[in-house]
């Protein structure tokens, strides 16, 4: 089938999302297995490391959104992919020199946290700036597609690498994958446009991060998505490490297992991310959220009766098969949507503003349930999350409250 091109800007975007989508997925979970076969570490602390991470690096972002607004965003995504690159090579080099402390993966985990939310932001500030309205639905869905089918392969190449050459093999790839990112963001080329200047913002614009959260609490548009993806996200993340810890420790699975259980389902996440365009273009773009973002809450209960061997599997594929199938029709939608309705001049407040909020959830939930766990078991905190997400639909509106040349997006062609 004939694909659309966006343009030669957009394919050198593509590539180096692509390449640091295969180094991350090639470290699936690596910090929490380090920690968990390395150090030693226990449900608490894995929690902690995935939460801790989330919410100081949450806080480093909240001054670097209004900063990046006023600037131009291909400078900021070269720097944040560099630091990235910078922090994660120092964890094979203090695993060499027996070093490495869990002291020291938090800490990396805060940097990198913060440069991805910063990264995060100001790339969707410079897609919108790059690619027409009418094509951001198709732009979104190659980057859904090529983040599926990178989690497709990533975890079990992952795994086997882990198994052969040693726990912080894939680390060190996911570094390199950074410095590559950095080196085709540089390749774009072209004229950036001028960044927004503070005295073009809107009267009553402080310029500070305040301005991204204003806008969205009183968007009828985005208040609701916001809140529905925050709370969703956050239990579906908050039973990640969790779910580590049971499948890698008390069920007995190999680290290949763990990372084939999740792979074999993302292919789930391709076919959803292609078919998104199709659907919205039939039954338009607000009731595909409702419906998809529906869907995703009735899987993750299911995670709660995992047994060993490969009935066990089997569970955990079947279920994160559902769930991530819906969520690759969902994510590209939920995208371009937001995209479609941050206004000029506050596109990288918004999107950090969102970006902080969720990952800030993420990581509270992800330490309150790394208590609970600690005072039931991973297995209970795994079913009680299942169970509040079954109630997630209820925040999604019934009506699409959009102002009415912004209700559909246009269908994508190509």
């Amino acid at each position: 089938m004939w694909r659309r091109s966006l343009g030669r800007q957009f394919e050198w975007l593509w590539g180096a999302f692509a390449v640091s989508a295969v180094g991350t997925w090639l470290a699936f979970d690596a910090f929490p297995l380090i920690a968990i076969t390395v150090l030693h570490s226990g449900p608490a602390q894995v929690s902690l490391l995935a939460a801790a991470g989330l919410a100081v690096g949450a806080a480093v972002a909240v001054p670097l959104g209004p900063w990046m607004e006023f600037r131009r965003k291909r400078p900021v995504m070269i720097a944040m992919d560099l630091a990235r690159f910078g922090a994660i090579m120092t964890v094979p080099a203090a695993y060499a020199l027996g070093w490495l402390t869990f002291a020291q993966l938090l800490a990396v985990s805060v940097v990198v946290s913060a440069a991805d939310l910063t990264f995060t932001a100001a790339s969707g500030a410079f897609l919108k700036s790059l690619v027409p309205r009418e094509d951001l639905l198709v732009a979104n869905g190659r980057f859904e597609s090529t983040n599926w089918t990178a989690s497709m392969l990533g975890p079990p190449l992952g795994g086997a690498a882990i198994g052969i050459f040693g726990p912080v093999t894939t680390v060190t790839a996911n570094a390199v994958s950074f410095l590559l990112s950095a080196i085709g963001v540089r390749a774009i080329g072209g004229h950036e446009a001028p960044p927004v200047r503070k005295s073009e913002t809107s009267a009553g614009d402080d310029g500070g991060l305040l301005e991204g959260w204003r806008y969205l609490l009183t968007s009828p548009v985005l208040r609701p998505l916001l809140l529905n993806n925050v709370v969703v996200n956050g239990l579906i993340m908050a039973s990640a490490p969790l779910l580590a810890v049971l499948m890698l420790g008390h069920l007995g699975f190999a680290p290949w297992q763990y990372a084939l259980a999740f792979a074999v389902p993302c292919t789930g996440g391709l076919i959803g991310s292609r078919v998104s365009r199709p659907l919205v273009a039939r039954f338009g773009q607000y009731r595909i959220l409702v419906v998809f973002g529906s869907l995703r809450a009735v899987w993750p209960v299911g995670l709660a009766f995992v047994q060993p061997g490969v009935p066990g599997l089997a569970v955990v594929m079947l279920v994160e098969g559902g769930l991530i199938f819906c969520s690759g029709v969902f994510n590209p939608v939920s995208a371009t949507y937001r995209l479609n309705h941050a206004p000029p001049g506050r596109v990288a407040r918004v999107l950090s503003a969102w970006s902080v909020t969720s990952k800030t959830t993420i990581a509270t939930m992800t330490g309150l349930w790394g208590v609970l766990a600690s005072l039931t078991s991973a297995r209970i905190a795994i079913g009680a999350a299942g169970v509040l997400l079954l109630a997630t639909p209820l925040m999604i509106p019934r009506h699409d409250r959009a102002p009415e040349p912004e209700r559909e997006l246009a269908p994508a062609r190509g």
